[in-house]
């Protein structure tokens, strides 16, 4: 079949966040406004000078993973293990997908990998010498060993490996399966991404830079996109997993089609180590070329959720970045950030968008931007502050942004048979 005729569908999701370890619970959650942000519990965070943050809670990974395997395995690759178990379940694949396994393949992103893993290591090395490092250090660690055992686990022959662009890793996963299902050379992808990097070192890395928000007295307010006081984004963890599959195939077999992906956009702002382009020039790009990939015009477009990660900086610049692209249409569009409720989850956030958005034009229901008390003159745009919107929505966007000046946009379309 002409690779252009291919269309990908998304059968199956995966979620484990802050606000829920499965997909049911993250919805209703995130209709709800329920903020996951919290002061940390994983560790005494009492010397930092950050001392919250978005963790998962009860997550128990030997729900779906033996004793063993979760002793010799980094957190990250505990919710990549899991969130992808959910979404293989979720799109009636079964244990052992009966689909030609070399055409199916494993790409998943993740920001920093086992870091958990590095910080005990290291510290094991200090206090005890080299001689008492795991040797599972090594595969605990590497940010590709996720998508190398989830290929392990499911019998995924065909093209395996991790994306690592900062806070856009695993909206470039995502992006590349699909282009991988749409050229050709996959028939079924298992993508998204995970991250657990919710540790001292990190919080204090973050802390140092300004990047996170402060607010240890109200950490469930802390996330505060768009609103004039917001001061930083909360470090969150999780994992968004999407099964994406040949529109023929995923018909063939009855499989719950869940939304149609149809655009990817990425660039590079070449700019700054951190700061976004002026205007948010590489996002208006980005955004661009995901409507002309999607064959869609601008107008077509009901919903952003946006990377909207409650910093000064990124929330401007994103605006301005719609309102170029859009024009007046950027005024009748619903635009919000998730991050709001889930904090921030770095590497895996892109993931854990794109299946937000696969529900949001499913049930056409938009989950709220929460915690806004200050209007910001220059975001001005329909953020759905602290409230669910109802509505249909036909093309939905979720917009990914990493430190290095990485964009990347992906377009998901409502499935209608």
């Amino acid at each position: 079949m002409p690779a252009e005729e291919r269309r990908v569908v998304i059968t199956g999701l995966g979620l484990i966040t802050p606000v829920g370890n499965d997909v049911s619970s993250n919805w209703e959650a995130l209709l709800s406004g329920v903020s996951g942000c919290a002061t940390i519990t994983a560790f005494d965070p009492s010397h930092l000078p950050v001392r919250f943050a978005g963790e998962v809670k009860n997550f128990d990974p030997t729900e779906y993973l033996d004793r063993k395997e979760v002793k010799r395995t980094d957190r990250f690759t505990h919710f990549g293990l899991v969130g992808t178990a959910q979404a293989i379940e979720n799109a009636g694949l079964g244990d052992t997908p009966d689909i030609p396994h070399d055409r199916f393949g494993v790409i998943t992103g993740s920001g920093i990998g086992g870091i958990i893993t590095l910080e005990e290591q290291h510290k094991i090395y200090l206090n005890r010498g080299a001689e008492r490092v795991s040797p599972f250090f090594v595969p605990m660690f590497i940010a590709d060993i996720a998508p190398g055992l989830i290929a392990m686990k499911y019998g995924a022959k065909g093209p395996n490996y991790t994306t690592i662009s900062a806070c856009a890793s695993s909206a470039h996963a995502v992006g590349n399966a699909f282009q991988l299902i749409r050229s050709g050379v996959a028939d079924v992808m298992i993508a998204g991404g995970s991250e657990s990097s919710i540790t001292p070192l990190t919080m204090a890395g973050f802390a140092a830079m300004k990047a996170i928000s402060a607010r240890n007295d109200t950490p469930e307010t802390a996330s505060r996109p768009f609103d004039v006081t917001r001061d930083g984004f909360v470090l969150g963890e999780g994992c968004g997993m999407l099964i994406l599959e040949e529109l023929e195939l995923a018909k063939a077999r009855g499989a719950p089609i869940i939304a149609e992906l149809v655009g990817y956009g990425q660039t590079a702002d070449a700019h700054h180590i951190t700061a976004p382009a002026p205007q948010g020039e590489g996002a208006q790009r980005a955004m661009r070329l995901a409507l002309a990939d999607a064959g869609a015009e601008p107008t077509e477009v009901d919903y952003i959720n946006a990377h909207g990660t409650s910093t000064p900086l990124n929330d401007l610049s994103e605006t301005q970045a719609i309102k170029e692209v859009f024009g007046e249409h950027a005024y009748d569009m619903v635009v919000s950030s998730t991050k709001s409720m889930t904090a921030h989850t770095l590497g895996a956030a892109g993931g854990v968008e794109t299946a937000i958005c696969a529900l949001v034009v499913k049930e056409g229901k938009i989950p709220p931007t929460i915690n806004f008390s200050e209007p910001d003159p220059e975001c001005d745009l329909d953020y759905a502050f602290n409230q669910m919107v109802e509505r249909p929505v036909r093309l939905a966007l979720t917009n990914s942004f990493g430190f290095g000046g990485h964009n990347v946009c992906l377009a998901i379309k409502r499935w209608e048979g």
